[in-house]
């Protein structure tokens, strides 16, 4: 279980992450490269999970560290806890998977009040051995016996006054005598007993304290959202101890062999003289340019620069590199892969592919989707520095700036006149579309991350913060309250869509290029980052065989989906074209119509509008397939429910208002998501299926006729048996036999359903023999298999997240063992009836990458996802096939 390196030998290399950690591989094959590292050894990586489960260190354990500190001894020339000429070790954490600043150091490990003595002998230099002292006594004193750093720091603080002095770097060695024994004090007063001064008893409770680090919060968080397993456990490093705080001949620093920001191939990085590694971390001192290093260090800068190339060469990745230089010697205390920002992620990638480091397949694997989607949102300027007054749910990234309004009519008047406004509502139904249209970004106290607010804002790539509790609504007055500030109608808000940050003011915004470019504003050739991320996604599009499509209602959103690369649209929702101007006006006509006839004649007037938003959307996606779902939402969603706009349908409708309440009255239902909408509403009113055919229809055919390749999808939405879809199927076909033969000329067009309920994919066979495709609905799936309202469920859900009953929030990650399960049969049964039946994805899982890696897996042909949401599925389809090794073996996935 230990492994030793330095002194030109190492007993691991880089290949053994899972044994050592990544900082234990790393100060191996360093080692073996010839690079000067401090000699050391590592405790593996199963050392921790064992530890952890049986609460004591494994057997035989402290015997093998025993010899490998004697080894260690021989190696350096100096003795653990030799009062003349002592060896002091690092004792440092090391998962297999970099989480940096999540776990556990210390430094200067086997100082005591005889070993400091000797330290400032041998070194000749009794400031320095004492500044070591004081350190490590707060470090221990943290880390090990919980002691909170910041009474140290009080006393730390207290010293400088008294001295007269602004930086540590600056206390007398006397002061630094005199605070080692108030710490030493404060130790026996917080914990009852002495600092431990025998150096073993140091490294052993150094030893578990980092074995326990593995389970603090903030390591357990930063590991579920990067999903990084907890059964990994972490590799503990013990290393001779090498001290940039020697004087002006020392130093330390961070470096990287690329600039993390903006991926451009330089050496970036900082460095401080006379300090230790924490110094340059904490922000204590103000660190210097690494450029400067060449004028104060120029024999170690010279070495370090050539180091960094060779060892970017080696890893063949941009590198985070820790050194110190002693008395003007370098050593390099870990190299790992760099940390980097989404903009040089893909450039770093782009660029080691032409440089000849890597080939496009590890291009691909290098960025990770998030990345991506980070790179289409505009963000909060990082020169900003503001309190947020509330935080909620971040359902859409990016950030906007605008004045609260608290209802869609005001956000629609108010953007018209060119103002830029935030709707501010509980929770946003489908009446609010056009204020959400209208809207820079939407704030909801409630709800969740596929809530109706974070959804449509995430189709339409607006920013969203949504579940915002501490957000108090209060309509009547048009304000809200949060954080102890009152917000008014008109008064300025920024919210963060990418950390669920809400703050009050105007927070200046930094504009995605990706989104300048593909809007026309900016010109490729004027943007590096858009045109590497070109190339990574079209790498990305050559391995994967998983088709992306976008879900889009709108000629411009369809406009950007193939902007964003999509290969048609998996899900064109054809309310949401009732909801504009005019639109909304018919449709609550055709609603309230007493029968047949009054409901028809509204509809024509519907036909127009709809037939031109198709005609608009195939000429977008010529070539490419439409799919289009037929009316979905309950009717009642598409009626006021009293004010002045009931008063106002009235008097427009010429009926009474008492007449238009019992209207509503008559269509609102207990439980609107298992009522009357989807197929139902085609079954009871038959010429509502009629008028969305004719309009896709002849759209089609007036758009073929001008020479697009028109491929029309039609989907019947929430059935549940085969009987429910030919009854719809037959309608659909009718009318095409009439459009096409009364216009004289067909087009190829298929009809399918939506698989949202378990019954229509526990019947799929028997659907599969009427149904040319099936569209799985994975949001309301996911609803009627767990039984949850996702809207309602984002009360409770983190409470499961966090006992470990749900790993990840369903109506975000797929539920593969249920949902997906479900999935996985109707997809068989399905095929075993239709052999030829097309598959796809088109709720929000459709863009999520694990949720991807799984379609892939599953046999699916197509996910289709909101158009910001294209390259992510994009390259999360091509992360799928390579790990999958066999890059379009879609067949062989079908059989199994």
């Amino acid at each position: 279980m230990v492994y030793a390196f330095g002194g030109g030998a190492a007993e691991g290399t880089k290949d053994m992450k899972a044994v050592l950690g990544g900082k234990g591989a790393n100060l191996a094959e360093m080692t073996n490269l010839g690079v000067p590292v401090p000699p050391g050894f590592t405790i593996a990586c199963a050392a921790c999970v064992e530890y952890l489960r049986g609460g004591a260190p494994p057997s035989g354990l402290r015997d093998e560290v025993a010899r490998a500190l004697a080894r260690l001894e021989e190696t350096a020339g100096r003795r653990f806890g030799d009062p003349t000429d002592p060896l002091l070790v690092s004792v440092r954490s090391g998962a297999a998977v970099s989480m940096p600043g999540m776990m556990e150091t210390i430094l200067n490990l086997g100082l005591n009040d005889r070993t400091v003595q000797g330290l400032a002998r041998h070194s000749g230099n009794a400031r320095f051995a004492f500044d070591s002292y004081r350190r490590f006594l707060q470090m221990y004193g943290d880390v090990v016996l919980g002691v909170p750093v910041a009474r140290f720091e009080q006393l730390l603080g207290a010293k400088r006054l008294t001295e007269g002095v602004a930086t540590d770097a600056e206390l007398s060695e006397g002061a630094l005598r005199t605070l080692s024994e108030e710490y030493k004090a404060l130790v026996r007063n917080a914990t009852g007993r002495e600092f431990p001064m025998d150096p073993r008893e140091q490294l052993w409770g150094a030893i578990e304290a980092v074995w326990r680090s593995w389970t603090l919060k903030k390591a357990v968080d930063y590991r579920r959202v990067n999903g990084i397993p907890d059964t990994l456990g972490t590799g503990v490093n013990v290393v001779a101890m090498v001290f940039g705080n020697m004087g002006d001949d020392s130093g330390t620093g961070v470096a990287f062999t690329r600039d993390p920001s903006t991926g451009e191939r330089r050496f970036y990085g900082e460095f401080l003289v006379n300090a230790q590694g924490e110094d340059v971390v904490a922000g204590i001192r103000t660190p210097l340019r690494i450029e400067e290093m060449a004028e104060r260090l120029p024999g170690a800068y010279a070495e370090l620069l050539e180091t960094q190339q060779r060892l970017e060469a080696h890893f063949r990745e941009m590198q985070d590199i820790e050194f110190t230089v002693e008395r003007g010697r370098l050593y390099l205390l870990q190299t790992r892969t760099g940390k980097r920002a989404a903009a040089a992620a893909v450039r770093i990638a782009d660029e080691m592919v032409r440089e000849g480091l890597i080939d496009r397949a590890e291009a691909v694997r290098r960025v990770v989707p998030a990345q991506v989607d980070q790179l289409l949102h505009p963000v909060i300027d990082s020169a900003v520095r503001a309190t947020p007054i509330a935080g909620g749910l971040p359902a859409s990234p990016g950030a906007a700036s605008g004045r609260a309004v608290f209802d869609p009519d005001t956000a629609e008047k108010r953007a018209a006149g060119g103002e830029a406004v935030i709707l501010v509502r509980e929770e946003t139904t489908p009446e609010d579309f056009h204020g959400m249209v209208a809207a820079r970004a939407i704030l909801t106290s409630r709800g969740g991350m596929t809530s109706h607010a974070a959804v449509v804002a995430r189709g339409m790539g607006k920013c969203a913060v949504v579940g915002a509790k501490e957000v108090h609504v209060d309509h009547e007055r048009r304000r809200f309250s949060a954080g102890g500030a009152t917000v008014a109608e008109g008064d300025w808000i920024t919210l963060d869509g990418a950390s669920g940050q809400v703050y009050a003011g105007d927070l200046p915004t930094v504009p995605s290029e990706i989104v300048r470019v593909v809007g026309g504003q900016l010109m490729a050739d004027r943007a590096p980052t858009y045109r590497a991320f070109s190339r990574v996604l079209g790498w990305a599009d050559e391995v994967r065989s998983l088709k992306v499509r976008a879900n889009a209602d709108t000629p411009r959103d369809a406009r950007m989906a193939r902007a964003f690369g999509a290969e048609g649209i998996g899900l064109c929702r054809t309310e949401h074209m009732f909801f504009e101007g005019d639109r909304i006006t018919a449709m609550r006509e055709m609603i309230v119509a007493r029968e047949e006839g009054g409901r028809r004649r509204a509809l024509a007037k519907l036909l127009p509008m709809q037939r031109a938003d198709f005609e608009g959307i195939f000429e977008a996606m010529r070539g490419f397939p439409v799919t289009i779902r037929l009316l979905d939402p309950p009717l009642h969603e598409f009626l006021p429910h009293g004010g002045e706009e009931s008063k106002l349908l009235a008097r427009t409708l010429g009926m009474g208002r008492d007449e238009l309440h019992r209207i509503v009255d008559d269509l609102r239902e207990a439980n609107p998501m298992l009522g009357h909408r989807g197929c139902r509403l085609g079954i009871t009113y038959p010429e509502i299926t009629e008028m969305q055919s004719r309009a896709i229809f002849e759209a089609a055919v007036r758009s073929s006729r001008r020479g697009h390749d028109v491929r029309p999808e039609i989907m019947i939405p929430l059935v549940a048996t085969v009987k429910e879809f030919e009854h719809q199927a037959a309608i659909i076909r009718k009318v095409a036999d009439d459009v096409m033969g009364a216009m004289g000329e067909p087009v190829p067009y298929l009809v399918g359903t939506m698989i949202e309920l378990p019954r229509a994919a526990l019947t799929a066979d028997e659907i599969a023999r009427s149904a040319e495709f099936f569209s799985f609905g994975t949001n309301d799936l996911t609803q009627t298999v767990l039984g949850l309202s996702r809207d309602d469920a984002g009360r409770f859900l983190g409470a499961y997240i966090e006992k470990g009953i749900f790993e990840e929030d369903p109506f975000q990650v797929l539920d593969q063992d249920g949902v997906g399960k479900i999935v996985r049969r109707a997809i068989f049964d399905g095929r075993s009836t239709r052999a030829d039946l097309k598959v796809g994805v088109c709720g929000e899982h459709g863009g999520e990458p694990k949720s991807v890696r799984f379609f892939h897996r599953s046999g699916v042909d197509y996910v289709s996802c909101s158009p910001f949401r294209v390259p992510v599925a994009r390259l999360a389809a091509a992360h799928a096939a390579l790990d999958d090794g066999e890059p379009g073996a879609l067949s062989v996935r079908r059989e199994g």
